[in-house]
Formats: structure tokens, sequence, C-alpha cells
């Protein structure tokens, strides 16, 4: 028996049609294999082994990691006993690419998409299952409350498309919010290149402040006050839809 421990996250999925569900939104386009996070009990992993993807699973738990050795023999030596965090990813990849699914820890859920924005070379796609409002944020759009970050630097790299919604009860234990799943498919080159680090450190400074105008969010950067006569600066953050923060990143790398 796999006990749920409180300080790795874990809510383990029960319902066999929402592991259905999830394991069927993978596409296959573009990849065989594929990783899935935090596989606990098994029950995403089994739907994923029924459509015969290259499949391993990262997981920390070491009772999950025996349940799943005795249970999945299709997965020996798949297991890999390491924190998705801390995973070499160009090493796992070995030249080829991969999608990442999983019944998300929600305490690193943003962490791990950071992760993954880092790979985004190595991930055509990932489909995951986070906590509502999370998910919620990914999907948002300019002038939403909830828009912010993980909104801009996600669709500025991925085609996001929030799937569907689950319920506390399908988890054991329940948590105490709702999830909901999403699906990332990763976006074409940019049309504009841009310095994708400058860009994090302007859309992080500006979303720190995001009540102000991007004219004074950005005071650091010290802009010409030439450069400051484009509109672009008295706006707040929340009204810049992704493309436009290409835009200012080229604005402000050449000032």
């Amino acid at each position: 028996m796999v006990r749920a421990k409180k300080h790795l996250g874990q809510h383990f999925l029960k319902d066999d049609n929402i592991a259905f569900k999830i394991a069927a939104q993978l596409s296959g386009e573009g990849y065989e294999k594929v990783l899935e996070i935090g596989p606990g009990t098994g029950k995403l992993t089994r739907h994923l082994l029924h459509r015969n993807f290259d499949l391993y699973t990262v997981e920390v738990d070491r009772e999950s990691i025996e349940y799943l050795g005795t249970h999945f023999p299709k997965l020996n030596g798949r297991v890999i006993d390491e924190n998705f965090l801390h995973m070499d990813l160009e090493q796992f990849a070995q030249g080829n690419a991969f999608a990442v699914t999983g019944n998300l820890p929600y305490n690193i859920s943003s962490q791990i998409l950071f992760k993954v924005l880092d790979n985004k070379h190595l991930i055509p796609e990932f489909v995951g299952m986070f906590q509502r409002e999370v998910a919620q944020r990914i999907a948002a759009h300019e002038g939403s409350k909830t828009y912010g970050i993980l909104s801009v630097l996600i669709q500025l790299n991925y085609h996001v498309e929030y799937l569907f919604e689950v319920p506390p009860q399908v988890f054991l234990p329940p948590p105490k919010v709702h999830s909901a799943v999403i699906r990332l498919k990763r976006k074409e080159a940019p049309e504009q290149a841009y310095d994708e680090q400058l860009l994090r450190k302007i859309v992080k400074q500006a979303f720190g402040l995001r009540r102000k105008t991007l004219k004074n969010a950005l005071k650091s950067f010290r802009i010409p006050d030439k450069l400051q006569e484009d509109n672009i600066f008295a706006k707040r953050p929340e009204q810049l839809p992704p493309q436009d923060f290409i835009r200012l990143t080229n604005m402000l790398e050449r000032k």
C-alpha cells in the first residue's frame, strides 16, 4: 500500500475514467517517448502503457517506486528515482523529442513549467493536471486578473488548451482545491528573434509591479526619454498580449 505523503504534495488519482481521459490527450505527434512525472500508484501509467508509448516515469517516493516495480513489469528499468526538477533532460532525451505528462504535485507545478520552458527544444507536447487556479493562470489572456508571468512565458512558446476540470473527490486524499488538465503544444520559432533571458527579466519585473505603468515598473532598465514616448510604456503589463513583450524586449535591447 502506498501512503500519500503531505510533504510531497501527493493526491493519488483514483478515477480510472479521468486517467483514461488524460492519457488520451497526448497526440503522439513528433515523439514516441513519454516521461510521466509522479506516477504514484500508476493509475495514469496504466493507460499510457496501453497506448504503447516508449514510457518512462520519474518518482521520488520510495513506496511508489516499489509499488510500480511490483505491479508494472513493463516499467522495469524505466522508473527514474529522481526529482524531475533535478533531471538532466538532455541526457534523458538522447537526441529524441519526448512529451511530459502527469498528475503534478501542486507545490512544485510552477517550477515544473519553468523546467519545461528551459527545455522546450526537447518537449513538443505537455499534458498535465494542475490546481485549477494555476491552469487558469496559464491559459489567461491579457486583461484578465489572472494573466501574469506564467501566461506570457508559456503562451509565447506553446499553444495552450484548457481541456477539462477535475473535482476533488476523484483523488485520495481529496485536495481542498479543484484541478484542471491543460495541454501545451510547442509553437514554431517566432517570427521575431529576441533575447529570451532579457524577456524573462522584463516580464518578471513588470508583473512584480503590475499596478504600475511599464514606464514606472521598468525604471531599473533606465529607459531613454525618447523611447518612453512609445505608447507601450503608458500601459500596465496585464494590458500587453504576449507578442508585445517581444517588441518591448527588442526595444530595450537596442536602447
